[in-house]
């Protein structure tokens, strides 16, 4: 439930950061799958970074108690920016 809760908020924040940031926008497809595989890195991170239980590795509701979801929604969106940030770099070094 935690990597469905990432990937659908690293969607979210890839869109969101494609819509702000019009200089790294690549269509609403490229923005939710750099989101997507952001949303999964981030928390995947958040994990590995000695934060399991914003990971949501732990807590007595199987991990989805309010802190773990706010922190998979944190961790996910920032991801699925930076990825995309990441992507339109790679995109526009390739056009040159």
């Amino acid at each position: 439930m935690e990597l469905i809760i990432a990937l659908i908020s690293g969607a979210l924040g890839g869109n969101a950061a494609g819509g702000l940031v019009k200089k790294i926008d690549q269509g609403t497809l490229i923005n939710s799958i750099s989101g997507i595989v952001g949303g999964g890195l981030g928390g995947t991170i958040l994990g590995m970074l000695g934060a399991p239980e914003m990971a949501g590795a732990a807590g007595e509701a199987g991990g989805l108690d309010i802190g773990a979801i706010i922190g998979q929604v944190a961790a996910g969106g920032a991801g699925g920016g930076v990825v995309l940030a990441i992507v339109s770099a790679l995109r526009g070094m390739l056009a040159k």
